[in-house]
């Protein structure tokens, strides 16, 4: 155990505000935009190639998507935006011990797992990370261009394949399934271990067709792979779903992705067989379903009678939901934008981390 170093919020955030200005760059699609970026040409073109190559090892991790999701975090990574976060945190500017951080990622989404390691970073704490097996190189990759703003804070991260080894605290985010072992393995350890999440929306009819057409950023984003992406709307009784249909038609050519036809087809297959009553539209299938969380290229509905009791019902499922998009919620289209304080399962990740000196 050795001592984390203390620093300024302004000074923390300095590489990672760089780090976001590249990542705006990367996400546009720009070419090389010179040394004012902080990186050679051959630097920007390495990662410019992660990209791009991203898809051959994931079908999911278009260039499309990845893109945006590098945008996303530059979004993130936006000075004011650190500097607010990390002001509510007076003990970054105490020394503590420094500690091995074991952090295990998720795939399903580009760069899901760099909030923990941004956190981590900042607490001063060295990270050892196991990527997910389809994290398409993207971590590695988005590690090697932060040390070209920041050396020393790369230089605390390790990439490890296989088995995790000796660590003082572990961030795991999986399935149901695996979080059941995850708090097995690490149980004695102090710990954060997410399980899985979806998120909804709650329609009380009033919204404006430019509010429905920014929900498909909501749906579809990602092909509706992350925990951030609404699965289910809640929708009051009259509500006309050919207002969803219309609004999500910019999103047709989703249809063209070839793993997402695949569930499009398999799913439309399976309940038409099980005759059960949907409405789909060429690119997506709409079933009504007291269930929370849909699959691929699916999206479940269903009618409520008063709002009242729905916020009951949906604070008593508070657990299995990570936003919800609407009125006096989450502005529509916004799911996919976290901000750095916007913490996964509302659990304050960089409080336990500053936190482990304590034994907490």
């Amino acid at each position: 155990m050795s001592l984390a170093a203390t620093s300024s919020p302004a000074r923390l955030a300095d590489p990672f505000v760089q780090l976001g200005r590249a990542l705006s760059a990367f996400g546009s699609g720009s070419p090389w935009p010179g040394h004012s970026i902080g990186l050679t040409q051959d630097e920007y073109a390495a990662f410019d190639g992660a990209v791009a190559q991203a898809q051959q090892q994931n079908g999911w991790f278009t260039a499309e998507e990845v893109r945006h999701a590098a945008q996303g975090l530059s979004t993130m990574l936006e000075r004011g935006s650190l500097a607010q976060w990390l002001s509510r945190y007076p003990a970054l500017a105490t020394w503590r011990p420094s500690v091995t951080v074991g952090i295990i990622m998720a795939g399903n989404v580009p760069f899901v797992g760099f909030h923990d390691l941004l956190c981590v970073l900042v607490a001063g704490h060295r990270a050892r990370v196991k990527a997910s097996s389809e994290d398409a190189g993207l971590t590695p990759a988005l590690v090697a261009l932060l040390a070209h703003f920041s050396p020393e804070m790369a230089g605390r991260v390790q990439l490890v394949q296989g088995r995790l080894g000796e660590v003082d605290a572990v961030i795991a985010t999986g399935s149901n399934n695996t979080s059941r072992y995850f708090k097995h393995y690490f149980g004695k350890l102090p710990h954060v271990i997410r399980t899985g999440r979806t998120s909804v929306a709650v329609l009380d009819g009033g919204e404006s067709a430019e509010e429905l057409a920014a929900l498909g950023e909501d749906v579809f984003r990602y092909f509706g792979l992350g925990c951030r992406n609404v699965g289910k709307v809640f929708i009051p009784q009259d509500f006309d779903l050919d207002r969803l249909f219309r609004a999500f038609f910019p999103w047709k050519d989703i249809i063209r992705h070839h793993k997402y036809a695949n569930n499009y087809d398999y799913n439309r297959a399976v309940w038409l067989l099980d005759r059960v009553p949907i409405t789909e539209n060429g690119f997506l299938v709409m079933k009504e379903d007291r269930a929370l969380n849909s699959p691929v290229a699916a999206l479940y509905y269903e009618r409520y009678h008063d709002r009242t009791e729905l916020a009951s019902r949906l604070a008593g499922e508070s657990d299995r939901l990570q936003c919800i998009v609407g009125h006096g919620h989450l502005p529509f289209g916004t799911a996919q934008y976290p901000g750095p304080g916007d913490y996964a399962d509302g659990v304050d990740t960089l409080d336990f981390l500053l936190r482990l000196d304590q034994g907490t």
